[in-house]
């Protein structure tokens, strides 16, 4: 990744009448990033998307992809990015090829360019059996990966994903979010990635954004997030042990730096203010247990996500 901003928003707002669907939105997404765009529903995602995409004018503030302002230059815009909506629309009695070929066109592609690429790009998406057969025979996730194939026809520098794992099973799923490691890996296309599915956004995405309201309410890689949302320093550690003494967890829970210890099950859950993971196991030795595992758990982006519309973040 270069560190050249792709995507930049600066004061963007969109408002319909008195209802803001976008305020005030503030964004840098750098080249050859996958950036998880995420929010509930109405929290103003699409909408900046399609002004991005220079679908809808802003009311105010500008958005950018690759230097060019969306609004000014939309058609510039559209030459250079891709998008992949949630609904996808291919003509069903038309083979994958066929498709192809038409979006090709629609791009301004020459014929000899349309007829080295097809292929070459539905043996990049994994489909290159289906080339001949009828898009009304596809499965939702063959569909995806040809969604993804026509968006990579005009070789854009950006491209927005809505919801582009919906509905596919765990294998389709993580064929799709391959591929779109893959963009941003091999290619350098920047991807801007809106989902739901949060631990599918974890695993792919360097960055996330967080949207309520149409505003930014929290950015950034999700290690980062994690130490703003569950505060610095803080660690949780669990412990398997061979046992568990009357008298252990007062013990544990008087050490220097631990917060709180919780019995989850077979295993204890401590909070702590810093690393004290030496003070412990020497702890559970001297009051007649042993240590069977012990080990640091993460707060993942679900966690991070709930946690903020939970105790009012947003």
């Amino acid at each position: 990744m270069s560190g050249q901003p792709v995507i930049e928003a600066v004061n963007l707002t969109k408002s319909y009448g008195a209802f803001t669907a976008v305020n005030k939105l503030d964004l840098r997404v750098k080249e050859g990033e996958v950036y998880g765009f995420l929010g509930p529903n109405g929290a103003g995602k699409t909408t900046t998307i399609l002004m991005a995409l220079g679908l809808t004018e802003p009311t105010s503030g500008t958005i950018k992809v690759c230097g060019l302002n969306s609004t000014r230059d939309a058609l510039k815009v559209k030459r250079m990015a891709g998008y992949l909506p949630e609904n996808l629309g291919f003509y069903d009695d038309l083979t994958a090829s066929e498709n192809l070929r038409y979006v090709g066109r629609l791009n301004g592609l020459s014929e000899t360019e349309i007829k080295s690429k097809v292929p070459l790009l539905l043996e990049q998406v994994g489909i290159p059996q289906v080339a001949d057969k009828t898009v009304d025979t596809f499965s939702k996730g063959m569909k995806q990966r040809l969604g993804i194939a026509a968006v990579l026809i005009k070789n854009p520098k950006v491209v927005f994903l809505d919801e582009p794992t919906s509905g596919l099973d765990p294998e389709g799923a993580n064929n799709v979010l391959n591929l779109i490691t893959s963009m941003s890996r091999d290619q350098n296309i920047t991807v801007m990635l809106s989902s739901h599915l949060l631990h599918q956004v974890q695993k792919i995405c360097h960055k996330v954004a967080i949207l309520s309201r149409g505003r930014l309410v929290a950015e950034g890689p999700v290690d980062s997030l994690e130490r703003q949302t569950f505060g610095k320093g803080k660690m949780s550690v669990e412990l398997e042990l061979t046992s568990t003494p009357p008298e252990l967890i007062g013990v544990l829970q008087r050490l220097d730096g631990v917060a709180s210890v919780e019995r989850s099950g077979d295993r204890l859950l401590l909070l702590c203010d810093r690393d004290v993971r030496a003070n412990i196991s020497r702890t559970v030795a001297q009051n007649g247990s042993a240590l069977l595992q012990m080990k640091i758990l993460g707060h993942g982006l679900e966690e991070i996500y709930l946690k903020y519309f939970q105790e009012g973040g947003a």
